[in-house]
């Protein structure tokens, strides 16, 4: 067990757990618990987010909820729902995931089984320090479409092409929204207040649709 401790995340690693053992591990800490799961083929992190990981989370967030709204675009957000397919021997609990594309398939669902559901159609994953597992795999594994990566400094866009998550430079589910606009507001996030940034955003947004 390796167990890590930074400004942003703590995260504990966790080797040769068996599907079962993550299975009953998931219903034993409940939904409620602060730290979030990924699992890939036999290994666990349990990372437990801090201060600097939460804000840039909840900024992107906002944003994807302004452009759906400003795009009379229908979403439904899965947050951090456990997303597991046994076959795939994978499982991961994103910090924010959207179906949008898929809305209407999953509409009036409260419950989510990534055997037979669709699976999110946007992710998003913050990552202040390394993760010790290779959630690009696992959410390939999964199917999600898209990805939108938020690692210290940086954001980038993947979509998943044959398998593989290749590098954007737009949105698949926002084809308005370039990676670089959306990059400019987060580094305004770090000297502007939440609600003065969305305020910006939105303007930004009805000016590319106006």
């Amino acid at each position: 067990m390796l167990i890590q401790s930074t400004p942003a995340e703590q995260r504990t690693v966790l080797h040769n757990v068996s599907w079962e053992t993550f299975e009953a591990l998931l219903r034993d800490t409940g939904e409620d618990r602060g730290s979030r799961f990924a699992y890939d083929c036999g290994t666990l992190e349990i990372m437990t987010p801090l201060f600097a990981h939460e804000n840039p989370k909840s900024n992107l967030g906002n944003f994807i909820i302004a452009l759906a709204e400003e795009l009379d675009i229908e979403i439904r957000s899965a947050v951090s729902t456990t997303l597991k397919r046994r076959l795939a021997n994978r499982g991961i609990e994103p910090d924010n995931c959207y179906y949008i594309q898929n809305e209407s398939a999953i509409r009036g669902q409260q419950t989510l089984n990534l055997e037979i559901d669709p699976p999110p159609d946007l992710a998003i994953e913050i990552d202040i320090t390394s993760s010790s597992v290779n959630k690009f795999g696992i959410y390939a594994a999964l199917g999600v479409n898209e990805l939108w990566r938020y690692y210290g400094h940086d954001l980038n866009f993947y979509q998943l092409v044959e398998g593989q998550y290749i590098e954007c430079k737009f949105s698949i589910a926002f084809p308005l929204v370039a990676v670089s606009d959306i990059s400019r507001f987060v580094q305004q996030s770090k000297s502007m207040g939440e609600i003065a940034l969305l305020k910006s955003f939105r303007s930004w947004v009805r000016s590319k649709i106006g």
